[in-house]
């Protein structure tokens, strides 16, 4: 099995095992297989697959839009590469190393699988059994009198064990990548059994057998003696005892006909090259995560209880690692997605994408949201007498306190556009609410700006301000685009309308379509009404409402008109 071996911007390491069926697709975007926390990486970056016998490295995403800063490997630019055995990658300040384990790098076949019957004995243990022999032997009395030396020569073995036991659990309790992880459970087969070979198996979830069952991939593969290595290779593995180890979560020694003493000397069995076997389910609290498989070459040899307990218990501790190793990956992966998704949207629908992101495809339904519009008066001015990197600090500032404070009322920040922003309340998640909070969130992104245009007067700049609008309305609400590249969004007349009524605002001023100031009828502000306005697309002028939003009684005596019928005093 290839992998790649990640470390992005920000230091995290990690690897991630690739499929010859599957695309494995790299960028700073959240739906990619290896998500980088990069600020120089693209969205979709590159994207590795299989293809001709090995695996391709091509620079941009799948439907061709290169990347900004370009895949370098091994130092020099590259549009597309077929990648070779310890090739270094470098996206942004990102590094990938493509990996191949021992197997591929003699170019020996992957280990194959075969579907013939259990041995002709069998014992099967679990890792709770063998805690508990474990338990009831350390509480058992010791005879008074010296032991025998085969006491003795038993008890070294099992002080042995333990001591690797106890170096494998310290050494898997701070390691996230598979390779150490194996290493480690192969070192302590190897020392305290008489295994020829180990091969850890993990399972595919995106793939399945002939029976409806996951794929076991094979991830790493160790023989005892190099000098078998090829005929070790040529092994198949009994999916039979596999596929029962991980449905019954027991571990299980299968001891083939020529192992008995009674079948010593056909040739016939011997010549079919069968062997003793023992196969451990990887257990984790929540799921079996693959198995350990070990066995020996030789057919007239066997494995014995003892060695079916150890492998059992390595079995164990193997498998909290892989669980840690998957959890600490996801959780990485999350934080990146978190850190992206966040930018955009409120805490709760980030949560939800989180849990369930199947939910969250490409596609869209028509709902009712409000659509929040606003847009700075007089920016152009500011900044032809600013410095430009305070004009962008100033931007920086001013998109961070409305964003925050669209997100505290529930909305959903659809995408800044220039010196303006668009916000959607009632999308993903609709509630009753949603027009009250789109008004509310209009009155304090007012409010905000008396506080920036404060500090712009103590640095001797000149103020801003900015018009609002708001419409309520039937939209259609999804991931809109292509399948590598798409936006959660809002389109229809309900978005166009919106639009038009913030470029009628003033600066200062909030206005109201009158089918939001009717869904919002239980706000706390008041709503005056406005004259009709006549926009594109429109045959009928639009009866329109203007937000008292200013606290002093001067302000709202001077703002005219009389409040609606429905407004909230």
């Amino acid at each position: 099995m290839a992998l790649l071996h990640i470390t992005d911007a920000g230091g995290r390491v990690w690897q991630l095992p690739l499929s010859p069926q599957g695309l494995c697709t790299i960028g700073r975007a959240p739906d990619n297989r290896v998500v980088l926390n990069d600020p120089r990486a693209s969205r979709y970056h590159a994207h590795v697959k299989f293809q001709n016998g090995s695996y391709l490295i091509m620079d941009g995403s799948v439907d061709g839009k290169l990347s900004a800063n370009h895949v370098f490997v091994n130092g020099e630019q590259r549009r597309e590469h077929p990648l070779r055995d310890g090739d270094q990658v470098q996206i942004g300040t990102s590094q990938l190393r493509f990996d191949l384990s021992d197997e591929r790098k003699k170019s020996e076949p992957e280990a194959r699988f075969d579907d013939k019957p259990l041995g002709h004995t069998q014992l099967l243990v679990s890792a709770n059994d063998v805690i508990r022999a474990a338990l009831a032997s350390r509480a058992a009395p010791t005879a008074a009198t010296p032991a025998p030396s085969a006491e003795l020569e038993d008890l070294r073995r099992k002080a042995k064990i333990l001591a690797l036991l106890y170096e494998m659990s310290k050494t898997l309790g701070s390691v996230f990548d598979l390779d150490p992880i194996f290493d480690k459970a192969c070192e302590v087969i190897f020392s305290a059994t008489p295994a020829d070979r180990v091969v850890a198996l993990l399972r595919d979830d995106t793939t399945q057998d002939a029976g409806g069952e996951d794929n076991l991939v094979v991830v790493a593969m160790r023989v005892r003696d190099e000098e078998r290595a090829s005929h070790a290779r040529k092994q198949s593995i009994g999916r039979t005892i596999t596929r029962k180890v991980m449905r019954e979560r027991q571990a299980l020694l299968s001891q083939d006909a020529a192992s008995d003493s009674e079948f010593a000397g056909v040739h016939s069995i011997v010549a079919q090259g069968v062997h003793s076997t023992i196969c451990a389910p990887l257990i984790a609290d929540t799921r079996v995560h693959g198995a350990l498989y070990a066995d020996r070459l030789d057919p007239f040899t066997s494995f014995t209880r003892d060695d079916l307990e150890l492998v059992s218990a390595v079995a164990a501790q193997t498998a909290v690692a892989v669980e840690n190793a998957r959890s600490h990956a996801r959780l990485a992966r999350e934080e990146v997605a978190r850190a992206n998704y966040s930018r955009f949207l409120p805490e709760y629908v980030v949560q939800q994408i989180l849990e369930n992101p199947d939910s969250f495809k490409l596609g869209g339904v028509n709902q009712t949201l409000t659509v929040l519009f606003a847009d700075i008066r007089g920016f152009t001015r500011l900044s032809e007498h600013a410095p430009p990197e305070r004009v962008v600090q100033l931007l920086n500032n001013y998109f961070t306190a409305m964003s925050d404070i669209i997100f505290a009322h529930g909305g959903t920040l659809d995408k800044y556009i220039g010196d303006g922003l668009m916000a959607l309340f009632g999308a993903p998640t609709a509630t009753p609410e949603d027009p009250c909070n789109a008004v509310a969130a209009a009155v304090d992104m007012q409010r905000q700006i008396e506080v920036i245009n404060g500090k712009l007067r103590a640095e001797g700049l000149s103020e801003i301000a900015i018009g609002i609008g708001l419409h309520t309305g039937v939209a259609t609400v999804g991931y809109i685009g292509s399948e590598r590249r798409s936006e959660y969004t809002a389109i229809g007349d309900t978005i166009n309308l919106a639009a038009r009524l913030e470029q009628n605002a003033l600066a200062g001023q909030i206005l109201l379509s009158d089918s939001t100031a009717r869904a919002a009828e239980k706000s706390e502000c008041k709503f005056h009404p406005r004259p009709p306005i006549m926009v594109k697309n429109r045959v009928q002028p639009v009866p329109i409402f203007e937000v008292e939003w200013r606290q002093t009684p001067a302000s709202a005596d001077s703002a005219g008109g009389t409040a609606a019928p429905f407004a909230t005093h």
